[in-house]
């Protein structure tokens, strides 16, 4: 399921994992970096602002930053970041963020994880249908990364 409008991106998958495994690769700072490509400063908690770098070939010279805004335990994972902030030398900081939201619920197969980023509508026009495609794109890529990191094969 790829539900979008101009406002929000929403990408699902079928995990065949249980849930406790997938809800430990999104909460826990290093499995979390494993598969999402980065290399993160510090665990998550709520409130708490966290970076790190990208790990991401290509990518590598770009820092990450998320501040962590809800951990409902193996239910929901919220934080906000700047979307496709990988231009170098531009500051963001005075852009509004995105809300990332990650979902579990069980599934007969596993975990169903659906990943909900909402909040373009707010980023600059200038830059706004490019932050769009860009993370549509990488949820996409994001997807097929947590499942193979948890199929062993990461």
């Amino acid at each position: 399921m790829n539900a979008t409008t101009t406002d929000r991106i929403e990408k699902s998958v079928v995990l065949r994992a249980p849930r406790a495994r997938v809800w430990r690769a999104l909460t826990d700072a290093e499995a979390f970096g494993q598969w999402f490509g980065v290399e993160m400063a510090g665990p998550f908690s709520p409130g708490g602002r966290v970076t790190g770098r990208v790990t991401y070939p290509g990518y590598e010279h770009l820092p990450f930053e998320m501040t962590v805004e809800r951990i409902e335990p193996e239910r929901l994972f919220t934080w906000r970041w700047h979307p496709n902030a990988v231009e170098t030398g531009v500051d963001y900081s005075t852009e509004p963020t995105t809300l990332v939201s990650f979902e579990l619920a069980d599934v007969p197969e596993g975990t169903r994880l659906t990943v909900v980023e909402s909040g373009f509508d707010g980023i600059p026009l200038s830059r706004r249908a490019t932050a769009y495609r860009g993370n549509d794109d990488g949820w996409t890529q994001q997807m097929v990364a947590i499942e193979r990191y948890l199929s062993g094969a990461a």
